[in-house]
């Protein structure tokens, strides 16, 4: 094995290890908020928890990057991600649950930050686009995170136990592949301290949007589907997850497939095509809100939302006003805003009416992706400074 394929199949473990550890807390959300006696309000309260950690971690993340380098950086965030999970089982309350949700943010975004790094330092080494394997990657490992939380359901494991399972894998799987991370960042001069939106590029905003619009969509699934299956469809308990698992299993086969169907219908038409594929399978589970039909439209889901983010970030790397990685890490930020806000705002929406209509909100949001796709590129503005 040579040494960029490991330096792939590791940066790749550390794409894999976030996806398994959200999804282990997605698949847990209708148990917790369960035994917790929460609404649809204040689980959205909660999940807002999670982008206040978040936003918190950004000027540290662009610091310890810029200071550590993405390597020692990745591993610290994803030892902290992994130890963090036990905290949202072993909470006995909102208020023990609130801050552990903040620090479960917190962590996220410094590990998303600092592995999209590490993945621009690796594309170096390949003509063509690999974005796509690695966020397959990412959401092969919310797949089998949702089945293996349908698995310890159905066994009657607690949420903790379950989590510190995840721990113990997520601890092994990080020492094993820490040793062929990249030892050095690609641009790490142009990095400077933290991200600045001085005179953005209109062609890398309409990117970010795009990649927002996908990005609150996944959240929304990730957040969202046990509980509405739970609540809504409500079938045997043992099948409360065949939503999320449905979605997952669809998102993670449709980023491995993206590379190829890219290539021959173009990226616009792909995504106008996710954009209609994620609108209709929402319609359909909010408009038939029954076992098959619900498990159908979120399999649609899934399928709309695969390659929304691996077109969003190949789109910011062919950028020609600011670098690569400063242009990733542009339209990265816009797009995770999406992910991290959309599942309280559902949350509140639910409260102020219910849960279908606020989910059918997300599908008129998923439109957008479409509209967006297909506006005229914008004349890129020049900037005397660079985006850091």
């Amino acid at each position: 094995m040579t040494e960029k394929t490991k330096n792939r199949v590791a940066v790749s473990a550390f794409f894999f290890l976030p996806g398994l550890c959200l999804a282990s807390w997605a698949s847990r959300i209708p148990d917790i908020s369960q035994k917790l006696g929460l609404n649809a309000g204040q689980i959205g309260q909660l999940l807002l928890a999670i982008p206040v950690g978040s936003l918190t971690a950004l000027p540290l993340a662009g610091w310890l990057v810029q200071s550590w380098g993405s390597r020692r950086t990745v591993l610290l965030a994803s030892v902290l991600y992994a130890c963090f999970l036990p905290l949202l089982g072993w909470a006995d309350s909102f208020w023990t649950l609130a801050p552990a949700l903040a620090l479960f943010g917190f962590a996220g975004n410094l590990l998303n930050i600092s592995v999209n790094t590490q993945a621009i330092g690796v594309q170096q080494f390949y003509p063509k686009p690999i974005m796509g394997t690695f966020h397959g990657l990412w959401s092969l490992a919310g797949f089998l995170g949702g089945g293996l939380g349908t698995l310890l359901i159905g066994q009657h494991q607690s949420p903790l136990r379950h989590f510190l399972l995840v721990l113990v894998i997520s601890l092994v799987v990080a020492a094993g592949a820490f040793g062929h991370t990249l030892r050095r960042d690609v641009n790490n001069t142009e990095a400077g301290g933290g991200l600045s939106l001085r005179n953005p590029d209109p062609y890398l905003l309409r990117i970010g949007f795009i990649a927002f619009c996908g990005m609150l969509s996944e959240g929304a699934m990730f957040d969202w589907a046990g509980v509405y299956f739970q609540r809504v469809v409500r079938p045997d308990p043992t099948l409360v997850t065949a939503g999320y698992v449905a979605c997952m299993s669809t998102m993670a086969l449709g980023r491995f497939l993206s590379d190829y169907f890219t290539h021959r219908f173009g990226a616009v038409r792909m995504l106008q095509l996710s954009s209609g594929l994620i609108a209709s399978g929402l319609a359909l589970a909010v408009g038939f809100p029954y076992l098959v039909p619900a498990v159908g439209g979120f399999l649609l889901v899934g399928f709309g939302i695969a390659s929304v983010v691996p077109l969003s970030y190949s789109a910011a790397g062919q950028s020609t006003t600011v670098s690569p990685g400063v242009a990733l890490a542009l339209v990265s930020t816009i797009g995770y805003l999406g992910f991290l806000l959309g599942p309280p705002l559902i949350g509140f929406l639910a409260q102020l009416f219910t849960l279908r209509i606020a989910l059918g909100a997300v599908a008129v949001v998923a439109l957008g992706i479409g509209v967006l796709a297909a506006l005229p590129a914008p004349t890129p503005v020049p900037t005397t400074e660079p985006v850091t």
